[in-house]
C-alpha cells in the first residue's frame, strides 16, 4: 500500500504549554490533527474553569490563521478543588475531563493530589455526571522502583478507586506495561487506555544503551521491550478501548541537557508517520484509523471528524528538522530511530 486515508485525527493527550513555547508548537498538532486534550500542569496549572477558559482563549489567539483545531480543555485536580465549578464547567461545554496527577509524578506536579480521599467528593460528582477523569497512573514513594510504579498504582490506588466508585469513567493515560494493557482489557466498563507514538517505537534502551540520552527521557519512563510489544499488540488490535494520547512534551534543549534534564518528547511533528510504520510493520494499516481517529471520539462521546487525512508511502525516507526554534529556545524533534517511509500528504 502506497496511500492510506483516514478520518483526521485526534490527539488525547497533549502538552500545549504557554506563552512563546505555545505560539512555536501549536501549528504542529494544528495541522495534523483535529482537536486535543490539553493538559492543564502549567504554573500556575489550569484548576478553574476560569484559569481554563483563559488557557482557552490564549490557545486560540496563538492559533495560525488558516487552521481549524479544537483544543479540549481539562482541570487540573487539586485537594482544593470546587465540585461545583467542575460540575459546571462541564456542562457548559468548556471542560471535557479532569486531570489527576500524584503529586510529583511529572513535570508541573506539585500541586497534585497526595490523599485520594480529599479529592473523592469531586470524583463522585464526576461519576454522578459522567465526566472522565484522566490519570497519570504512577506512584510517587521513593521506595518503589520508577519502572514499576505504573504497576503499582494499578494494583494500589487505581483497582480500589475503581472498585469503590465503578461509575466513574476513566482513562489510563500512556500506558507503558504489559500490566496496564492486561488491566484494561481486564474490564469491564468505564475503563480505557491512551498509548503514545515513542513508547510504542522506543524501549529503555533508546535512553541508556550507548550513553544517557536526554531526548528519549519521558515520564513515565519507557520500559523493557516486553513492555513495548505490549502496548504494540494492544494499539494494533482494533480494540476499541485504545487510542492515540501522544503525550507530546516539549522542553528547551538547555532544560533537556542538563544535569537534572526535564521528562517530555516532542512528537507531533511525526507523529502520524511514526504510527503509520507501526501499523504497517505490524500488518494492520486497516486498523490505524480505529486507534488514531474512531476510538478516542467514542470513547469521549464525540463525532468522528468529516475532515480527513491523507498518509503517502515514499520511496526514501522522510526528513524532519533535528529541532524547531521557539520564542522560548529551541526543541529537539523525536527521532524515531529508524528510517520512516511514510508523510502526511
Amino acid at each position: 500500500m502506497v496511500e492510506i486515508t483516514i478520518p483526521k485525527p485526534d490527539d488525547w493527550h497533549l502538552h500545549l504549554r504557554d506563552g512563546a513555547m505555545l505560539e512555536g508548537i501549536l501549528p504542529f498538532s494544528a495541522r495534523h490533527f483535529a482537536r486535543a486534550i490539553i493538559m492543564p500542569n502549567l504554573v500556575p496549572p489550569v484548576v478553574t474553569s476560569a484559569d481554563a477558559e483563559a488557557y482557552r482563549d490564549r490557545i486560540m489567539a496563538a492559533l495560525p490563521s488558516g487552521l481549524d483545531f479544537t483544543p479540549l480543555m481539562t482541570l487540573y485536580l487539586t485537594e482544593g478543588t470546587d465540585p461545583a465549578d467542575v460540575a459546571s464547567a462541564h456542562a457548559s461545554g468548556l471542560v471535557t475531563a479532569v486531570k489527576l496527577y500524584p503529586a510529583g509524578a511529572t513535570t508541573n506536579s506539585h500541586s497534585g493530589v497526595r490523599d485520594l480521599a480529599k479529592v473523592m467528593p469531586v470524583l463522585e460528582k464526576m461519576a454522578e455526571i459522567g465526566m472522565p477523569l484522566c490519570i497519570h497512573g504512577e506512584v510517587t514513594d521513593p521506595a518503589v522502583d520508577i519502572f514499576d510504579r505504573e504497576a503499582v498504582f494499578i494494583e494500589t490506588v487505581l483497582d480500589p478507586l475503581r472498585r469503590n466508585l465503578p461509575g466513574l469513567k476513566i482513562t489510563l493515560e500512556h500506558i507503558t506495561t504489559s500490566n496496564g494493557i492486561d488491566y484494561v482489557m481486564g474490564s469491564d466498563a468505564n475503563l480505557a487506555g491512551s498509548i503514545t507514538t515513542h513508547h510504542l517505537m522506543i524501549n529503555r534502551n533508546a535512553i541508556l544503551a550507548g550513553g544517557i540520552k536526554p531526548h528519549y527521557y519521558c515520564l513515565p519512563v519507557a520500559k523493557r521491550e516486553s513492555h513495548r510489544l505490549a502496548l504494540r499488540k494492544a494499539a494494533t488490535s482494533g480494540d476499541r478501548r485504545f487510542f492515540l494520547g501522544t503525550d507530546s512534551a516539549p522542553h528547551v534543549d538547555p532544560l533537556k541537557e542538563c544535569a537534572c534534564g526535564c521528562a517530555g518528547i516532542f512528537t507531533s511533528i511525526n507523529t502520524l508517520s511514526c504510527l503509520a510504520h507501526v501499523f504497517e510493520e505490524d500488518k494492520a494499516l486497516d486498523r490505524l484509523a480505529g486507534f488514531a481517529s474512531l476510538n478516542g471520539p467514542a470513547w469521549y462521546g464525540l463525532p468522528v471528524n468529516s475532515e480527513t487525512v491523507t498518509l503517502v508511502r515514499r520511496d526514501q525516507p522522510v526528513n524532519w528538522p533535528d529541532r524547531i526554534e521557539t520564542g522560548d529556545g529551541p526543541v529537539t524533534v523525536f527521532d524515531p530511530l529508524v528510517p520512516i517511509h511514510w508523510e502526511v500528504a
